[in-house]
């Protein structure tokens, strides 16, 4: 029969501990079974694991931003829409007396035909971080819609209801249609390119032969219909977008102006896009009467 020490010797079981048996010898006796130790955490290891977890934080941002914020605007986006036509409804006002709205109502819709019959959206007075949660924000201390130099407005283009997320995608001539409680207001887009011929050209079919020519080669030659500039560039949003100038003249167009981040993801730079008014189709009293002919415009 074999002893407990040949066993250990030869391979077999360890050798039982016995009371009184000194625990250092017998762990020396049964080396093969000491436990392991644990694996040293290498620096390549910690760094994984941090760029596993910020991989992780990043995907639930991304989340955040383009699904749940769309809820929670989509949500302020209809109360808005809901106050306006109360308003409307309730209120009839002189066009003559139109004053700028209070910060964070709602008091125009815009329409972009060539996005489809779905694309409208509550416009709301100012561009704090609430204001354009609830929708396009009107840059305070600009111009009303309709009126002679720069009708502005902000909108996000990820997330938050994301309304100038297609802006890249409008061409010169599109409309732009801004209802207000008292009438109609249609923008065309302007020209993309600089040069004269090129831009007389791209909006000869939608702006009457005057205005074309002041766009072409007029003071509205460098107002570009698409560009991208920095966010502190303040003059994308004056009277007569792209000067320094922050004062109505006489003899001013009216300009739209839609901004937002660029690119997608990014707030690093500004899309700008400017167009000017071609129509204006007052409403009757009951908000009924002929809608403006780009209305049913298609791509």
């Amino acid at each position: 029969m074999q002893s407990a020490t040949t066993g250990a010797a030869m391979g077999g079981a360890p050798q039982p501990f016995w009371p009184g048996e000194n625990l250092s010898e017998y762990l020396g006796k049964n080396s093969g079974n000491k436990a392991r130790k644990p694996a040293r955490i290498t620096p390549g290891q910690i760094i994984g694991e941090v760029l596993l977890t910020i991989g992780a934080v990043l995907l639930l941002f991304a989340f955040y931003e383009s699904f749940w914020t769309n809820i929670a605007s989509g949500k302020m986006q209809n109360e808005a829409q809901s106050r306006l036509e109360e308003v409307w409804e309730e209120n009839w006002v002189n066009p003559r007396s139109v004053h700028a709205p209070a910060e964070g109502d709602a008091f125009a819709r815009m329409y972009i035909p060539s996005f489809g019959p779905d694309y409208r959206f509550a416009i709301i007075e100012g561009v704090d971080p609430t204001a354009l949660l609830a929708g396009p924000g009107r840059y305070p201390g600009t111009q009303m819609p309709g009126e002679p130099g720069n009708f502005a407005v902000a909108g996000h283009r990820v997330g938050k209801g994301a309304p100038f997320n297609d802006l890249g995608q409008l061409n010169a001539c599109d409309a732009i249609v801004v209802e207000t409680q008292t009438q109609w207001v249609t923008y065309r887009v302007l020209p993309m390119e600089g040069d004269a011929e090129l831009r007389r050209l791209s909006t000869s079919t939608c702006l009457p032969p005057d205005l074309n020519e002041r766009i072409a080669t007029g003071d509205y030659a460098s107002v570009l219909g698409r560009h991208i500039t920095l966010p502190n560039d303040i003059n994308v949003v004056n009277p007569m977008p792209e000067t320094p100038s922050t004062e109505v003249m006489p003899g001013m167009e009216s300009i739209l102006t839609l901004t937002t981040c660029h690119p997608q993801f990014s707030n690093k730079e500004r899309m700008i896009i400017h167009a000017v008014k071609t129509e204006a189709v007052p409403k009757t009293p009951d908000g009924e009467g002929a809608l403006p002919a780009a209305m049913t415009e298609r791509r």
